[in-house]
């Protein structure tokens, strides 16, 4: 670890403790799949950002029409009038969306106020209060969201009382499903006991009545919960269980969506489509810029005035999300990451699959460049390789109450660059499987997002 600069002591000193931070170091540029840290150590980043600068950094195409845009308006407040790069991004928008329904948006600015915005739609336009949300979900830290999420207690320890009216119901991890574990074999991945299914029903009839029930907030695949996609049956039983109860399906897609699993959005992995879609982080590249997608009829229930914030929609961040719709279809990002993925998530089933490895590995999934190595009970196995992975300059980060690295490297990385970083990750792996013991990271597995 590079010793800690005056200026990061600095940052030690005056910045909010509550700020997770994997390393003391200060990044000073960034250019495609790397940062370059002050004092000039340039590391492979398979962070993005947790998820953000999923072009790489300072894509040339998006920095050149921020930085255009910032020569010719740079707030445009959409209270006042429309602005051009609003509309524009919607018009790109439009024909990305997984059913053709959600065809009305609203932007914000981050991803917690796009779920909360979307709490708002869905009480209001259903006239109901209570929200159901999945067991392991993170929708965000500001104080609706943070009420909602469910993937560790950090993020509402001490923050009491929280928002009213959330319920929470298992999602389907298989990997640590006690059904599953329990049943000699018979039920996995690819054969789902759909327990979380009846779990959502039994709600249903003992805690929240349909009739007070606005939505079911689900992250297609479950991010700071470990990185878990579902069975493929499950998110169209929960869609039949919405229709049957007049419940609306918001689907937040803030990490897993715009393009991370190889679709461009992941709900399109099993045809499902949400009544509400929130999306956001790589939606501008690392602009601040978040949205919410439904139908026309369910978002004009809402009287002008009733939604709106100072920077929502800020006309940079617009400029720079038309960018990034432009380059995904220009560049073929989504073949990108198909490949690439399959290159990396191979990389991590070599490695469960040689004994030598495989002794600390419990399960490896994801779709796409959205992939998770989740190590067995142990010494913190994941946050020990991701020390000996930053000791060969590669950023990688931890999630889950499960000991689970988790990788989310560029969806543009090349393929040469995605070869070095499996190789770093393997070389990682094999070191403390053969008991390597390193100095463990600033976070040590703790919460980021």
């Amino acid at each position: 670890m590079a010793t800690v600069s005056k200026l990061a002591k600095f940052g030690l000193q005056h910045v909010a403790k509550g700020i997770g931070r994997l390393a003391p170091e200060i990044m000073e540029s960034g250019s495609g799949s790397y940062v370059t840290m002050k004092g000039g150590r340039r590391m492979l980043d398979f962070t993005c950002g947790i998820g953000v600068t999923n072009l790489g950094h300072c894509h040339p195409k998006v920095t050149k029409a921020a930085q255009a845009q910032v020569g010719t308006l740079v707030h445009g407040q959409i209270n006042i009038a429309f602005q051009e790069p609003y509309l524009r991004l919607v018009e790109q928008l439009v024909p990305l969306m997984p059913d053709k329904s959600l065809d009305t948006f609203f932007f914000w600015n981050s991803g917690s106020e796009a779920v909360e915005a979307a709490v708002k739609l869905a009480r209001h336009a259903t006239r109901k209060q209570n929200i159901i949300v999945m067991q392991g979900s993170y929708h965000g830290r500001t104080f609706g969201a943070m009420s909602m999420t469910r993937s560790k207690t950090i993020y509402g320890e001490n923050y009491g009382p929280l928002m009213p009216g959330v319920f929470s119901v298992p999602f389907p991890y298989c990997a640590q499903c006690s059904v599953a574990q329990h049943s000699s074999g018979k039920f996995h991945y690819d054969n789902c006991c759909m327990d979380p299914v009846r779990q959502l029903e039994l709600l249903l009839k003992q805690e929240t009545a349909p009739s007070d029930t606005a939505a079911i907030f689900i992250e297609p695949v479950l991010g700071e919960g470990g990185y878990v996609p579902p069975p493929k049956e499950y998110l169209a039983k929960v869609r039949e269980i919405c229709d049957k109860n007049n419940i609306l399906l918001v689907a937040d897609e803030v990490q897993c969506g715009y393009g991370r699993t190889g679709k461009m959005f992941a709900v399109e992995h099993w045809g499902v489509r949400p009544d509400i879609l929130v999306m956001a982080k790589g939606i501008a590249n690392g602009f601040p810029l978040s949205a919410i997608a439904s139908r026309k009829e369910l978002m004009d229930t809402q009287k002008p005035g009733s939604m709106g914030g100072t920077y929502a929609g800020n006309a940079v961040s617009c400029a720079a999300g038309v960018a990034v719709a432009e380059a995904f279809r220009e560049e073929k990002i989504l073949d990108n990451v198909n490949a690439r993925g399959q290159e990396l998530k191979q990389t991590l089933l070599d490695l469960k699959s040689n004994p030598a490895t495989g002794k600390i590995i419990h399960d490896v999934r994801g779709l796409g460049l959205m992939l998770a190595l989740e190590c067995k009970p142990g010494p913190g196995f994941a946050s020990k390789i991701q020390s000996k992975c930053m000791e060969r300059d590669l950023l990688v980060l931890t999630t889950s109450i499960y000991d689970t690295l988790r990788l989310i490297p560029p969806l543009n990385i090349s393929k040469e660059d995605m070869a070095r970083g499996c190789a770093i990750i393997r070389e990682a792996v094999e070191e403390v499987a053969a008991g390597a013991d390193p100095v463990e990271t600033g976070t040590q597995g703790q919460a980021l997002e």
